[in-house]
């Protein structure tokens, strides 16, 4: 679904007023990439319709949320000599530092969307805290970049500026999850957010309140769905439905079981399989916290905290206080999240997206110009 959240910061409150919202089934687009630039465009006109009917507001200018196979997190490294005579490390030397890890990254035909410093070495020995102020000869820096796609990036750009909408920045969509589900300290002590979607799942590690690993994995809920209909031989939205927990008499609940723990288990494995890349298997304290339309499935926690040992839980959010609305369901946190993102304008990228911004006006004016009847 292409969702659309419209809200106002009211002085002195910490969360937005939700002023209105639209949803579209979305078209043109396959594991989080479009690949019919018209059909995006007008699950995006659609949506963005219904919210400003609700909200009254003309939508002219949006925050978009990236996801999709080619979202990752890539670690690298750099260093820099300090520049300073008496060897005072001034945060110039942190950005030089932090532009080696980008420079050694090998992007292709990636652009880097965030970029988190994760920790800085002064002649070997690890910093803690601040950096500015301390001395020495060598800073080394360790960084985790969130990429993308170029090509996914400039189609998305393109089916949204077809549908009349500016793009004021673009957030990884875990990113803007993270903002509105998960605790401080949950992200300290270590836990991983899980946003399985329809097409997609992404795993996300936060340690030490910082992002430490991102990856996506092209399978979703979805797959439940089609196996639900060939296994019982019925339609897409009776599989759907069925999915979901509404069980009906002739239908076999063990039978329905199995046919969801497998696909489970496929998505489980997956995940397993990056945490022991990461060496976390079985070692994030806070556990799993799963978002996203795939989360709603019956049973999904209990057999989680099974297969990954982990403690697992679904995923809520305090943005609404006590009031009971469908914006509580997960799949709207990354709307949700991309709201509190907004509230600092553009505080979530670094200057290569701008720059980036910058070198697509001229890509975009002639994509435009070919996308036009």
């Amino acid at each position: 679904m292409t969702r659309v959240v419209v809200g106002e910061f009211l002085k002195g409150e910490k969360n937005p007023k939700i002023i209105g919202v639209g949803e579209n089934a979305t078209l043109g687009v396959r594991h989080g990439y479009v690949v019919n630039s018209a059909l995006a465009a007008v699950s995006v006109k659609n949506a963005v319709a219904m919210a400003e009917k609700f909200s009254g507001v003309k939508i002219k200018r949006a925050f978009v949320s990236l996801s999709g196979t080619t979202l990752r997190g890539e670690m690298s490294s750099g260093s820099t000599i300090i520049s300073k005579a008496d060897g005072e490390v001034t945060s110039l030397d942190a950005n030089k530092a932090l532009q080696d890890c980008e420079d050694n990254l090998s992007l292709g035909n990636k652009k880097i969307v965030h970029m988190y410093p994760i920790a800085f070495r002064l002649d070997g020995k690890e910093v803690l805290g601040r950096l500015e102020g301390m001395r020495g000869t060598k800073l080394e820096a360790k960084a985790l970049f969130v990429t993308y796609s170029i090509q996914h990036l400039e189609d998305l750009l393109g089916a949204i500026a077809e549908a009349g909408v500016e793009t004021i920045d673009v957030v990884a969509a875990p990113i803007a999850i993270n903002n509105i589900a998960l605790s401080e300290k949950q992200k300290i002590v270590g836990v991983a957010l899980v946003d399985i979607g329809d097409q997609t799942t992404s795993l996300s590690v936060f340690e030490n309140g910082l992002l430490v690993s991102i990856y996506t994995f092209s399978i979703g809920s979805s797959e439940i769905t089609n196996d639900i209909a060939l296994g019982f031989k019925i339609s897409l939205e009776k599989a759907e439905s069925l999915k979901l927990g509404n069980i009906e008499e002739e239908f076999s609940k063990k039978k329905l079981d199995e046919i969801i723990e497998a696909r489970l288990c496929d998505i489980f494995e997956s995940i397993e399989n990056n945490l022991k890349k990461i060496k976390r298997s079985e070692l994030l304290p806070a556990g799993i916290v799963f978002v996203g339309g795939g989360s709603n499935i019956p049973g999904l926690a209990e057999l989680s905290k099974s297969i990954l040992k982990l403690p697992s839980s679904l995923g809520s959010t305090e943005i609404f206080g006590n009031a009971k609305t469908k914006l509580r369901d997960s799949s709207w946190f990354t709307a949700l999240g991309l709201l509190t993102s907004g509230k600092d304008n553009g505080s979530y990228s670094g200057s290569s997206l701008k720059n980036f911004f910058k070198d697509l006006k001229n890509t975009m004016k002639s994509s435009m110009k070919q996308l036009m009847p």
